[in-house]
């Protein structure tokens, strides 16, 4: 059920946006982690209505991901604390993208397991954004994560990041050649924040005759907030804003959550605005099942004044009262075709293969589960992008030996620790919901004997709201015969302080080589 709210302008999993203006069109990216392809772009000619045209890294020779596995980290039974798992993923970190002299630029970190012991910092580039051709990445030596842009007026190049280690890192800056990735300076700490865990996603704006450094601390979650300071000379001092931060819902009980790793921009009107993440937190029970999204806000950045930014809303009001509203006709996000599917890390992309109508997916069954991040796992899927909507497939049953195990369906899938499977199992002859949360000691099977022979159709669907995901099925190609109602699962067991969101796809595993399962009509709303 396609919302008509403006935020989250992208929903679903979709943190971390950086955002730049280029020819009269928005675009901006998005972290990824784990996700093959990464860093997707996203375009949009009035901020409202947005199109995913690609992705940055889009081949897997540019780089891998194999290492980009989960960690739980201890419970935070602190005073005060969430009593709660944060789970950290590896893979590619918040992005920036930038643009000069008819080249736009995305740098980024991919962080490897063990995770924060290694960081590869990089840069990729392209001539034609609209391609979807983007270059091999140029790497570059820094010791930290949200590496970020700015181009000076007298055509010098600075990189600035959050530097290692935490939780008290800092903002350091260097003079970098984007061609080569090498330092042109030393490295120098410029600002270390206002006292919150973590400062990280610097943005260095220029205006006015000031340099701004804009950025995020206390943490992703309930402690997020935007602060801001600045400077006459790049390399500081800079004096923080007396009133910081200039943005948070910490110690609030908005709708809206954990605001905070902004990017300010202005449009073609000179207006001021801001994209950050941010969760919906459901008030009764306090899911998100969403995760980390991407929301718009109005902003105000008048001469020789420091930057401000309204609380985020769903329907975001500017500053002359009159209330942002999505042109008729036009809807929240769009995709070109295919470019949204995403697999698992380093994924074998052979054993995941389309029709000539894209109708029908083939998937070789992988030996590796969801369950486990050191092996290749077959699964293809789609960001979920409704809070209230559904997704499904229908599969082709195969006369397959018990020695297989083979197992075969649709999964929700957040990382290795966090899933639901919903499958047919062939040597069971049996169909399974299989709910796991390893952070919050969470598993749980529902299972009903099922025969089914060779060339039957069983159809998966899964319907989902704020609170819950309702599990169904139905045998045979009649689609006039009723769905069968098989389990439910509360959207608590998938929600917890982490890094990514959900992912909804299919999946294929067994213990023999070479098995084939064939796919129709995949859809995530």
């Amino acid at each position: 059920m396609p919302s008509t709210d403006i935020n989250p302008i992208i929903p679903g999993f979709a943190p971390d946006p950086s955002i730049v203006l280029i020819d009269g069109t928005f675009f901006l990216v998005n972290s990824t982690f784990h996700l093959f392809p990464g860093l997707p772009i996203y375009a949009s000619k009035d901020l409202l209505s947005w199109k995913h045209i690609g992705n940055a890294i889009n081949r897997q020779e540019q780089l891998s991901l194999a290492k980009s596995g989960t960690t739980i980290w201890p419970r935070d039974d602190s005073p005060g604390g969430t009593g709660d798992c944060m789970l950290a993923t590896g893979g590619l970190y918040a992005p920036t993208i930038r643009h000069r002299d008819g080249i736009t630029y995305v740098v980024c970190t991919n962080i490897l397991q063990p995770l924060f012991d290694v960081k590869e910092n990089f840069i990729v580039s392209t001539t034609d954004i609209w391609s979807n051709s983007w270059s091999d990445p140029v790497y570059f030596d820094f010791d930290g994560i949200d590496p970020s842009i700015f181009f000076d007026d007298d055509g010098r190049v600075y990189m600035k990041g959050s530097a290692a280690p935490g939780p008290m890192t800092k903002i350091n800056m260097f003079e970098i050649d984007l061609k080569t990735g090498k330092k042109l300076t030393d490295e120098k700490t410029i600002w270390e924040g206002t006292g919150g865990i973590y400062p990280e996603g610097p943005h260095l704006y220029k205006k006015d005759g000031w340099y701004y450094v804009m950025i995020s601390e206390g943490g992703t979650h309930e402690n997020h907030m935007i602060t801001v300071a600045r400077s006459k000379d790049i390399w500081g001092p800079y004096d923080a804003f007396e009133k910081n931060p200039i943005l948070t819902a910490r110690g609030t009980d908005e709708y809206i959550r954990y605001t905070g790793h902004c990017d300010m921009f202005q449009d073609q009107q000179g207006n001021w605005w801001g994209v950050c993440l941010a969760v919906r937190k459901e008030k009764a029970t306090g899911s998100y099942i969403m995760g980390r999204e991407t929301f718009l806000t109005t902003g105000k950045w008048d001469e020789g004044e420091w930057p401000s930014l309204n609380q985020v809303r769903l329907n975001p009001i500017l500053d002359n009262g009159t209330l942002l509203v999505r042109a008729e006709g036009n809807v929240r996000l769009t995709s070109q075709p295919s470019v949204d599917y995403v697999y698992i890390r380093d994924a074998i992309l052979d054993h995941h293969r389309f029709s000539d109508d894209a109708e029908t997916i083939t998937l070789t069954a992988s030996e590796g589960d969801i369950s486990q991040w050191q092996e290749p796992v077959t699964f293809i899927g789609k960001r979920q992008r409704e809070l209230q909507g559904g997704a499904g497939a229908s599969m082709e049953v195969i006369s397959t030996p018990a020695s297989s195990y083979l197992k075969a369906g649709l999964a929700y899938y957040k990382d290795e620790h966090r899933f639901i499977k919903f499958f047919y199992d062939f040597s069971a002859s049996s169909i399974v919901v299989e709910t796991v949360n390893k952070a919050k000691e969470i598993s749980k099977t529902s299972k009903v004997d099922l025969q089914l022979k060779e060339g039957d159709l069983i159809s998966f669907r899964v319907e989902y709201t704020e609170t819950k995901y309702n599990f169904s099925y139905r045998v045979g190609t009649d689609e006039k015969v009723a769905w069968i109602s098989f389990t439910s699962v509360d959207a608590l067991d998938m929600t917890g302080p982490d890094f990514v969101g959900p992912v909804i796809g299919i999946f294929a595993t067994s213990r023999v080589p070479d098995v084939q399962v064939q796919f129709k009509n995949l859809a995530v709303e």
